[in-house]
C-alpha cells in the first residue's frame, strides 16, 4: 500500500483500486468486535475493523456528539451507527428518490462522494421525528454506505465504509432524536457549512428570480430567432433568466450526446452567438448556457486528442465520459467553460452530467497521464476541477455569475462549487418536481435550489398551470412552455402564479420550512419568514394556526373547495381567493373561532387571509 490524500481530512491508505480497499475487510455487519460505544442519547457506535486498528471516542459538542474514529495504521475501517426500531416508519437521504420506506439491512451498499449524494441520513418515526440523525466529515472523496432493519435484531443500523491510513480521523455527527426530520437536517446543514472548504457559494440577486428554459419547449431544436421571441414574451411575464440547453452547440441533435466536446455554437442555428447573447441581455434577461463538459463524443474534433482519457462508454447517451482523474481533463474542461463565459458575455453555466464522474469511482488508472496531476479519488478530482472553475469566474465576474449543479450532485459539500442547485428532470411530474426541490432545500448549506422545469399539455384546461406551478413553489420555478403558442388563459394563469410567487418569495425561498414526513411525500407545507406564513396543502389536513401570525396565505393543491384551519383563539380577518386561474372571488371579513373553521378556497386556488388592521 502506498499513502495519499483524497480528502484533507482524511488520509487514506490506497490499495489499487477504491472497491478493492472497501472489500479488504467485510467483517459481519452485526458483529460487536471492535471498539464501541453508546451516545448519552442511546445511538450505539460501533468501529468495526481488524483488532487494534482504530480507537473510537465520543465527545458531546453543540451540535449534537461527534464520534471520531482515529486509525492506529492502516485499516479499512466499517462503522456502525444503530439505534432500536421503535415506532420507526422512513429514512431520509438525499437520493431518497421515491424509495422512502424502511429497507432491510441486507440492501446494497451505495457509493457517496463530492458528486453523489451526500454522508447523512436520518431514520424517523410516525410522527415525522427523529430516532437516528448523523452527518460525516468525508464529504469529497468515496465512502461506500449501507442501512436497514436486522430482521434478527429488530434495530436500524446504518454501515459507514471507508480506508483510513496511520492517524487518519474520521468524524461522524450523531443528533439526540426528538425533532422533526426538517428541523434535524437544518442542524446538520449548519455543521456542514462549518466544515473546511464548506462555505457556500453566494447567489446573486438575479439566480432568485424565475428562469425561462428551452429544454421541453425546444429540446435541441433551438435557433436565435426563435428563442429570441420567446425570451421577449418571458420578459414581459417577469422572467429573470434565460437558460439555453441543449441545441445549441455543434452536433447538438438527434437526443445523443456523439458529437459532445468541442463546444462550438452551432452556426445554422446561431449564426452570431455574442449577438444572440446581446439580444436576450437587451430584454433584461440574464444568459445562463448549458455545458455537460465531462461527455465526449466520438464526432467531436478533440475525440483524438481525449479519448485517451475517456475509457468508459455510456451507450445510453452515446459517448465516452472524460475521466476527471487526469489534469489534462480538468484543465480542458475548466478552458473550455471560461472562453464560452469570455467570449459570449453568459452569466452562467448549467452544469450538466457531473455526477457521470462516478463511473470511475474505484476504477484502475487506466491511462498514464503526461503531466503530474493525476488525483486517484474521483471526488477530490471534481473538487480540483470545480474550485479551479469558480475561481476562474470569480476573477473575471466577482460573484455576479451563476453555476448550475443537478440534482444526485447537490450535496452541502457542492454549494461550495455551485449555487442553483436544481431538482432532477421529471417532466410534467408536479410530485416530483415537489419531494426534490424540497429534498434540497431541508439539506443545503448555501445556494438557491431550482426547480425542474415546468411543462404541460398546452390543450388541457388552464387549471394545469396552477398544478404543475404547485410542485415547484418553494423553490425558484423554472419553466420550459412556447409563450408564444399557449392560449391567452394559459399564459394569464402562468403570469398570476409568478407574480404571487414572487410576493411570496420571502417565505418561499428564505423561511424555515417544515414539509412533514417525506415517506408521506410532504403533505402539507408551512414556510414562515417573519410575520409572514405560507401554508400549501397538497393532501386534505387540518391547518394549524399558530397566534402570532399576521398574514397566511394558504394554496390549495387539492381537488377539494375548502380547506380546514384550526386555532386556539378568535381571530377576525380579510379573506381575500383566488381561483387556480388566478381569478379574484369575492372578498370577505370573517371572524375565526377557537377550533375547527372551513375556509373556501377554489381548487389550485389560493387565499390569502390578513388579520384585519394589518397592511396587506
Amino acid at each position: 500500500m502506498t499513502h495519499t490524500t483524497i480528502d484533507e481530512r482524511h488520509p487514506v491508505a490506497t490499495c489499487s483500486t477504491a472497491s478493492e480497499a472497501l472489500s479488504t475487510f467485510a467483517p459481519d455487519l452485526w458483529s460487536d468486535r471492535g471498539p464501541q460505544t453508546t451516545c448519552a442519547h442511546g445511538t450505539v457506535v460501533t468501529a468495526l475493523a481488524p483488532q487494534g486498528a482504530v480507537r473510537l471516542l465520543l465527545a458531546d459538542e453543540p451540535l449534537g456528539t461527534c464520534a471520531a474514529v482515529t486509525a492506529e495504521h492502516d485499516a479499512v475501517v466499517t462503522v456502525r451507527l444503530d439505534v432500536p426500531l421503535g415506532d420507526a416508519v422512513g429514512y431520509w437521504h438525499p437520493n431518497a428518490g421515491s424509495d422512502r420506506t424502511l429497507p432491510a439491512d441486507w440492501s446494497v451498499w451505495r457509493n457517496v462522494s463530492l458528486v453523489e449524494s451526500a454522508p447523512v441520513g436520518c431514520l424517523y418515526d410516525t410522527a415525522g421525528r427523529a430516532l437516528l440523525a448523523f452527518a460525516t466529515d468525508r464529504t469529497v472523496a468515496l465512502t461506500a454506505v449501507r442501512f436497514g432493519v436486522s430482521e434478527e435484531h429488530k434495530r436500524f443500523g446504518v454501515w459507514l465504509r471507508l480506508p483510513l491510513a496511520a492517524g487518519g480521523t474520521y468524524r461522524i455527527r450523531l443528533l439526540p432524536p426528538g425533532d422533526t426530520v426538517a428541523g434535524t437536517l437544518r442542524v446538520l446543514r449548519r455543521w456542514f457549512a462549518a466544515l473546511p472548504g464548506g462555505e457556500p457559494m453566494s447567489t446573486p440577486e438575479f439566480g432568485r428570480t424565475p428562469v425561462y428554459s428551452t429544454w421541453y419547449s425546444f429540446t435541441q431544436d433551438v435557433s436565435a430567432g426563435e428563442v429570441e421571441r420567446e425570451a421577449a414574451l418571458a420578459a414581459e411575464l417577469g422572467f429573470g433568466q434565460l437558460f439555453l440547453d441543449d441545441g445549441w452547440q455543434r452536433h447538438g441533435s438527434g437526443r445523443g450526446y456523439s458529437g459532445c466536446g468541442d463546444w462550438r455554437p452551432d452556426t445554422a442555428k446561431f449564426p452570431d452567438f455574442r449577438a444572440h447573447v446581446d439580444t436576450v441581455h437587451a430584454l433584461g434577461l440574464r444568459h445562463v448556457l448549458w455545458i455537460a463538459p465531462l461527455l465526449l463524443g466520438e464526432r467531436a474534433d478533440v475525440f483524438p486528442w481525449l479519448s485517451r482519457f475517456a475509457t468508459h462508454w455510456s451507450p445510453t447517451l452515446d459517448c465516452w465520459i472524460l475521466d476527471p482523474r487526469h489534469l489534462e481533463v480538468r484543465d480542458y474542461v475548466v478552458r473550455t467553460c471560461l472562453q464560452l463565459v469570455d467570449e459570449f458575455g453568459l452569466d452562467g453555466l448549467k452544469a450538466d452530467f457531473l455526477d457521470e464522474a462516478m463511473v470511475y469511482a474505484g476504477a484502475s488508472r487506466a491511462q498514464d497521464s503526461t503531466r503530474d496531476g493525476y488525483l486517484p479519488d474521483v471526488g477530490a478530482s471534481m473538487a480540483a476541477m470545480l474550485t479551479d472553475l469558480r475561481e476562474g469566474l470569480r476573477h473575471r465576474r466577482g460573484d455576479d455569475f451563476v453555476i448550475e449543479l443537478r440534482q444526485r450532485y447537490t450535496g452541502p459539500a457542492m454549494t461550495a462549487f455551485g449555487n442553483l442547485l436544481r431538482a432532477n428532470d421529471c417532466p410534467a411530474d408536479a410530485v416530483a418536481n415537489r419531494i426534490r426541490t424540497l429534498d434540497i432545500a431541508l439539506l443545503a448549506p448555501g445556494g438557491t435550489v431550482h426547480s425542474d422545469m415546468l411543462m404541460w399539455d398546452p390543450q388541457a384546461a388552464p387549471d394545469v398551470v396552477a398544478h404543475q406551478f404547485h410542485g415547484a413553489l418553494h423553490a425558484v420555478p423554472q419553466t420550459s412552455a412556447r409563450l408564444s403558442q399557449l392560449p391567452t388563459a394559459h399564459r394569464d394563469a402562468l403570469a398570476f402564479w409568478l407574480t404571487t410567487w414572487r410576493a411570496l418569495r420571502p417565505a418561499l425561498l428564505s423561511g424555515h420550512y417544515e414539509p412533514g414526513r417525506p415517506d408521506q411525500l410532504y403533505p402539507q407545507v408551512v414556510a414562515t419568514d417573519d410575520d409572514r406564513c405560507v401554508i400549501t396543502c397538497f393532501v386534505d389536513r387540518i391547518v394549524a394556526l399558530r397566534p402570532d401570525l399576521r398574514q397566511v396565505s394558504l394554496i390549495n393543491a387539492t381537488s377539494a373547495d375548502q380547506l380546514f384551519l384550526s386555532l386556539d383563539a378568535p381571530w377576525t380577518v380579510h379573506l381575500t381567493p383566488h381561483d387556480a386561474q388566478g381569478r379574484a372571488h369575492t372578498p370577505v371579513i370573517r371572524e375565526l373561532t377557537p377550533g375547527l373553521n372551513a375556509v373556501a378556497v377554489p381548487p389550485g386556488g389560493l387565499c390569502h387571509v390578513r388579520e384585519t388592521g394589518t397592511v396587506p
